[in-house]
């Protein structure tokens, strides 16, 4: 018996390793479920056989999600409301997430994929929790790593503005935009990106202090890149291209070609002087600009604006001609002239000297300002070189038309001092009519060492003309000739041998010197100081003092103190002598007649002898 049922079994066994398989269909945990009868489960009118409950189990585990574990799971949208959305984790029930958390994602939909943390696994209304960003968070490193090791491109969500650049939600994470890679372009108004989701590629991740660094530009600059190869490679000098107001500096502008940047110098904008370039273009100013050089690599374009356009001075006027009367705008001013603007671009010079007849010259700014409108006449004219010279004094007479007779020399005028220099001082008699005043002339007894021991600019003085050279528009004046010269009256009262009284004022070299009144200071050389007790005096001593020396055309004088008492020692010597004298030559003259009367006697008796 015991063979009999091992060969059934056998043969049972053959048959079923040889029967055709019939392959079993899983059954859908969810509609095996809804299919079970529960209650007659519980009452044991229908038992479930052991295979199928462990197949059941097998489902349950396989498909459904057990929400004690902490884990990250895959949910799906099934549901969105203006708040929340309904996601689907194979769990006993859909569970909840606010749609705040999808603020980097705006465009989420039903049926996409989630990765979502169970939150609350039932809250007080049975409702299961998750959390995305939980998920994400938990997630968010790894996926950061592995974007910036294979040069991903990510989505992120602009949160807020932050110093130097704008905080991005970047898988959770809060990631650093820097305001230099926002854009190839200078960005001016942070704020339009606030609240954006853009694509990034993280460029820098430091692990020790969890920061991680994104940028958009970076996904631009490639593109930009082909493209700026692509428009290097077709410029030509003299092509017109259309560009974009990048960048204003002081010194010009920067123009964005299509991604290559071009520079239009201050002095290519415009034909007319500018001071600034923002009083010609704008930021994000459309313009037509033509190419007037670059370097070999066309690394540096030079750029111009105001080519496009007919120069000014082959449009000026052909009436316009020398000695013809324009108007025109100041539009610089320098130590030498000033700059008119005769019509738009077009300027004339007027130099310093054509500004006034005076030879004296003066500063441009003492006679216009940037800004004043000023008629002049034209000088000179060469349209070749673009080239014009204006005068405005030439609107005047000239003053010297008639200078002879209105300054002939003698004759005494009033002037404002305008000016001195070490060898004397340049007087205004009217505009355009100068005099030199030299130093020498300035007074008839001080000994002026500069002009401004005597004056100050701005006095009056009055002056007598002293030469006249018309050819040369100069004239030569004098101050002290307009009063009597006083050293013609000291040449009298202080003649050589005169006598007077002083007082010892300094003691200096070689000598001493005596004020004898507030124009006449007299020298006395040392051994004119010695007194007749053999002493010599001092400072402050008074005494009498005898003119030596005058000299009224160096204002020379020189005065002896020791001449007053040797001068009676010789008159007491010359009268001692005088007086021997007088009485040798009367002795002589006794002894002389005595001797006529001799001689008389004499021929007198000879006479006698011969008549005899």
């Amino acid at each position: 018996m015991a063979e009999d049922k091992t060969s059934a079994e056998t043969v049972e066994t053959v048959e079923a390793a040889t029967a055709p398989k019939v392959e079993v269909q899983e059954r859908n945990p969810q509609e095996f479920l809804e299919a079970f009868d529960w209650d007659k489960y519980e009452q044991g009118i229908e038992r479930v056989d052991e295979t199928k409950l462990k197949e059941f189990e097998t489902l349950v585990s396989k498909n459904f999600v057990d929400t004690v574990n902490e884990e990250v799971v895959e949910g799906t949208v099934v549901y969105l409301t203006d708040r929340e959305a309904i996601i689907d984790i194979n769990a006993k029930s859909e569970g909840v997430i606010s749609l705040n958390e999808f603020r980097y994602n705006p465009n989420l939909k039903v049926g996409d994929k989630v990765e979502v943390l169970i939150d609350i696994r039932e809250d007080k209304n049975g409702q299961l929790v998750l959390s995305h960003r939980k998920a994400r968070t938990i997630m968010a490193w790894d996926r950061v790593n592995a974007a910036c090791e294979k040069e991903e491109i990510v989505n992120g969500f602009v949160k807020c503005r932050t110093k130097g650049g704008m905080i991005v939600d970047v898988f959770g994470i809060e990631a650093f935009l820097p305001g230099s890679q926002i854009d190839v372009k200078p960005i001016r108004d942070y704020d339009q990106y606030v609240g954006k989701t853009m694509e990034f590629k993280v460029v820098k991740i430091n692990h020790e202090f969890k920061n991680v660094v994104v940028s958009h530009k970076a996904l631009i600059e490639a593109d930009i890149e082909e493209q700026k190869k692509e428009i290097i490679g077709q410029l030509e000098k003299g092509q017109v291209l259309e560009g974009v107001v990048k960048n204003i500096t002081s010194y010009g502008v920067f123009i964005d070609l299509g991604g290559v940047d071009g520079l239009i110098h201050i002095t290519d904008l415009s034909w007319s002087r500018i001071n600034h370039p923002n009083e010609v273009v704008e930021l994000d100013q459309k313009l037509n600009v033509v190419i007037l050089d670059f370097d070999d690599n066309k690394s540096r374009i030079q750029l111009g604006l105001k080519q496009l356009e007919k120069h000014p001075w082959d449009a000026l006027s052909e009436d316009i001609k020398i000695g013809d009367k324009v108007k025109g705008k100041v539009v610089v001013i320098a130590d030498y002239g000033a700059f008119i603007e005769v019509v738009e671009g077009v300027e004339g010079l007027i130099h310093v000297s054509e500004m006034s007849w005076s030879t004296h010259l003066r500063s441009a700014q003492d006679f216009v300002k940037v800004g004043d409108e000023v008629e002049a006449v034209v000088l000179t004219l060469d349209r070749e070189d673009r080239k014009m010279s204006l005068g405005i004094k030439q609107l005047t007479p000239d003053p010297w038309t008639d200078i002879t007779g209105k300054y002939p020399v003698g004759s005494k005028h009033k002037g404002i001092v305008r000016n001195f220099t070490n060898f004397g001082v340049f007087l205004e008699l009217e505009e355009g009519i100068d005099g030199l005043i030299y130093i020498s002339d300035l007074s008839w007894t001080k000994k002026i060492k500069h002009p401004s021991e005597f004056v100050a600019v701005g006095d009056t003085l009055e002056v007598e003309v002293l030469e006249l050279d018309v050819d040369g528009r100069k004239l030569s004046l004098g101050h002290k000739q307009t009063t009597e010269n006083p050293w013609d009256k000291y040449e009298a009262d202080f003649a050589v041998g005169t006598t007077h009284t002083a007082e010892i004022a300094e003691i200096v070299d070689k000598g001493a010197t005596v004020n004898f009144n507030e124009d006449i200071v007299a020298f006395v050389p040392t051994r004119h100081l010695e007194k007749e007790d053999g002493k010599k005096l001092g400072k402050g001593e008074t005494a009498e003092f005898k003119i030596i020396e005058f000299n009224k055309e160096f204002k020379r004088v020189v005065a002896s103190h020791t001449a007053i008492f040797k001068e009676e020692e010789e008159r007491i010597v010359k009268a001692a002598t005088k007086k021997a004298a007088a009485s040798a030559d009367e002795a002589k003259t006794t002894l002389g007649d005595a001797n006529e009367q001799l001689q008389a006697l004499k021929d007198k008796m000879e006479a006698s002898s011969k008549k005899k």
